[in-house]
């Protein structure tokens, strides 16, 4: 059973803390039902810590119903790694940059769209409102999915 989810992405400022919020927001639903509680976390790669979650993504799950918090970007390191029993990237490339981090990371970090055909979550930050759109769709779904095998 997993009790500490972190999720990566690049800058910890869009995709990560929107895949996040989603896992706390769903999860809380499943919870309710007798779901085992799990944290989640988020975390990026080349982040710099207390840069604030982009403003059209936390604007966009607003809409969606789900609470975007005080979110601060923090970059990945090796104690948030350790921590974490399962570790999901928005891109396949990422898994290796996490391994390269800790090696004992080998094995519980996988793509979140792992059960998409190993399907990459586009990085929308700077892009076109409907870039944003399109990427949540798709972490949201990936979301569902991950609940499904973990809860």
């Amino acid at each position: 059973m997993f009790s500490n989810v972190l999720i990566v992405c690049h800058a910890n400022v869009c995709r990560s803390p929107a895949a996040e919020m989603l896992f706390k927001s769903r999860h809380a639903r499943a919870a309710r039902d007798g779901a085992a509680p799990i944290a989640f976390h988020s975390a990026g790669l080349r982040a710099i810590d207390g840069h604030r979650m982009d403003p059209v993504m936390r604007r966009l799950l607003e809409e969606r119903g789900v609470a975007a918090g005080p979110h601060r970007a923090r970059r990945l390191d090796r104690k948030l790694v350790r921590a974490a029993d399962l570790v999901l990237v928005t891109e396949r490339a990422q898994v290796s940059d996490v391994e390269a981090l800790d090696r004992a990371a080998r094995g519980k970090v996988y793509p979140l769209g792992k059960w998409l055909a190993d399907t990459d979550v586009a990085d929308p930050h700077g892009g076109a409102e409907h870039d944003y759109r399109e990427s949540l769709v798709l972490i949201e779904h990936l979301v569902m999915g991950w609940l499904q095998k973990i809860c």
